[in-house]
């Protein structure tokens, strides 16, 4: 917004700089017009300096000075300049430039924030996509929320997006769950079971062979086959992780079953097309890939001496048909625990002649529960962990979904639950909520009082001068750049972040300031303050898919 057009000018007293022999156009496009990250140093700053002097290898200073002159023409929008440091030009705008940012916020309402930055690039996000071994565990919480978030940020700055889960429903696992399955239920019916060495314990298996048992009777007692029970397994857990996403607000266009890719023969196709092209071979009884020809330091088995595929085989075999439906942008969502496989995938994908840079994987790290400062054991297998649901019911949607999003994805999450279920400021979703619902609050206040609201154009927004004020303008034009960078960077972090820090400068603000005065003038054009930010707020929760209540 500003910056932007900041950035402009600057541009055009590059290229005069350029035209009049000052200084070389090799500088264009490689300087940076950034906020101080002290106060006193100015709106932005801008290294134009310093990177022509390191190109020319003249005096930055000197060349500061030239900008410095060619952009003391701006009087309208520049009120001072100087030059800091080695170099540094740190230019100071005029409050009337901030007070004027009130105005695209009231223009575009709920689309401020929106942009059509990508240009309707066909995106497909990936994530989820749990084995259906079990309820969703807050780990899988994690990157659902994630991944939710992403696709959205993609939605509101103008990308297609296509949401898919790769539903994991072939190979060993699930050979293991319908065993585990088959022990329960001849348990429940008396008879000798041997539940597999690694079987998954949890009651939730219980439940699944009690299901069976009143729909099958004992008819499957001396079934040798493992499938009835596995089927059942799928099917009941699939329902279970189908409730839990529901309840967190999260839909997929479609999921994408691992066992079509057996079915249509897509796994053998690929091993056929990598053998065709001299990329695999066999060694110990095992087939394996030359992911050393793609700058892997060893080669990786794909078919085990058993018979049984890799993960990474079905994995290239689905990211290969991902690119033949032609999607410009390929978003993989995973836990950190696919680090080793991602790199194999990658190389298969350009082993079969796909663009993998088309693809990019976002690894989140695993989640710490915490309760009474100390951690909360997890096990899938023996069913000791919390899953999404309880979490749900404990803390809440939007406390959930906030604190999975507070911490960069491949930072460790330590999910504080005894600060999560705190109906407090002291908790950061109440803090940037009740924001917005003490903007609504003062709204309501100043209609009961008969101050009436204006629209901006009739507003004297030049009283808008303290430095709070001008402090939430700056913040509030920076909203949409942050948006459009978060969505492209896959990080849905910088909005939280964002929101934290504008309801911390809106609270300094209320506590320091009356918004409803004996000043009708003021009061109209704090009223007008308080609205613009009731939008920033609003806009800003709901993209990453968090309510903005007018009440707490």
């Amino acid at each position: 917004m500003i910056r932007q057009r900041l950035k402009n000018i600057i541009d055009a007293c590059v290229e005069q700089g350029i035209s009049e022999g000052i200084w070389s156009e090799k500088v264009t496009g490689k300087y940076t017009v950034e906020v101080p990250k002290r106060e006193g140093q100015g709106d932005f700053s801008t290294n134009m300096a310093l990177v022509l002097a390191g190109i020319n290898k003249s005096n930055p200073r000197q060349i500061a000075a030239h900008l410095v002159g060619l952009l003391e023409k701006e009087a309208e929008f520049i009120e001072h300049l100087e030059i800091a440091g080695p170099g540094f030009v740190n230019i100071f705008l005029k409050p009337k430039v901030w007070q004027h940012a009130l105005f695209p916020i009231f223009e575009q309402r709920e689309a401020f924030g929106h942009s059509s930055i990508g240009g309707k690039r066909k995106v497909l996000v990936e994530f989820v996509s749990a084995n259906p071994t079990g309820p969703l565990s807050v780990g899988h919480g994690r990157q659902a929320i994630l991944g939710d978030a992403i696709a959205r940020l993609l939605t509101a700055t103008g990308h297609v997006v296509f949401r898919e889960y790769y539903f994991n429903d072939a190979g060993r696992q699930m050979r293991v769950l319908g065993e585990s399955t088959r022990a329960r239920y001849l348990e429940l019916l008396g008879l000798p079971s041997q539940f597999p060495e690694d079987g998954y314990q949890g009651d939730y298996i219980q439940d699944i062979a009690k299901e069976l048992l009143a729909e099958r009777g004992d008819a499957l007692k001396d079934h040798s086959e493992v499938a009835p029970f596995t089927n059942k397994a799928k099917e009941m857990i699939f329902k279970d992780i189908s409730g839990t996403l529901q309840r967190m607000g999260i839909v997929f266009d479609n999921y994408y079953n691992e066992h079509s890719l057996y079915e249509q023969g897509l796994v053998d196709a690929v091993v056929a097309d990598l053998r065709a092209k001299d990329l695999v071979y066999e060694k110990d009884g095992a087939t394996w890939f030359k992911t050393t020809e793609f700058g892997q330091e060893q080669d990786r088995v794909i078919i085990k001496s058993s018979g049984e595929p890799t993960y990474r085989l079905p994995d290239i075999a689905y990211h290969r048909e991902k690119f033949r439906r032609d999607f410009d942008w390929l978003v993989n969502v995973f836990g950190s625990d696919h680090i080793a496989t991602v790199p194999d995938v990658l190389a298969g994908v350009r082993a079969l002649g796909y663009d993998d840079s088309k693809v990019t994987v976002v690894l989140h790290q695993f989640v710490t529960l915490l309760r009474d400062g100390k951690q909360v054991k997890m096990s899938t297998r023996k069913a000791t962990f919390i899953t999404v649901d309880e979490l749900l019911d404990e803390v809440g949607g939007d406390v959930a979904r906030f604190f999975f999003m507070m911490r960069k994805a491949d930072s460790q999450l330590e999910f504080d639950l005894d600060l999560a279920t705190k109906e407090s400021q002291e908790n950061p979703v109440y803090y940037v909520q009740y924001a917005h619902a003490r903007i609504c609050s003062i709204l309501r206040q100043a209609a009961d009082k008969g101050v009436n609201k204006l629209p901006v154009i009739n507003v004297d927004t030049s009283l808008l001068v303290a430095p709070e004020e001008l402090q939430l303008l700056k913040s509030m034009d920076e909203f949409p750049e942050m948006i459009e960078e978060a969505a492209l960077a896959l990080s849905p972090h910088r909005v939280i972040f964002f929101l934290m820090e504008l309801a911390g400068q809106f609270h300094s603000y209320y506590n320091r300031h009356k918004v409803i005065s004996d000043d009708i003038a003021l009061s109209q054009s704090r009223l007008c303050l308080m609205e613009a930010l009731q939008i920033v707020f609003h806009n800003g929760l709901h993209i990453v898919g968090l309510t903005a209540p007018q009440e707490m």
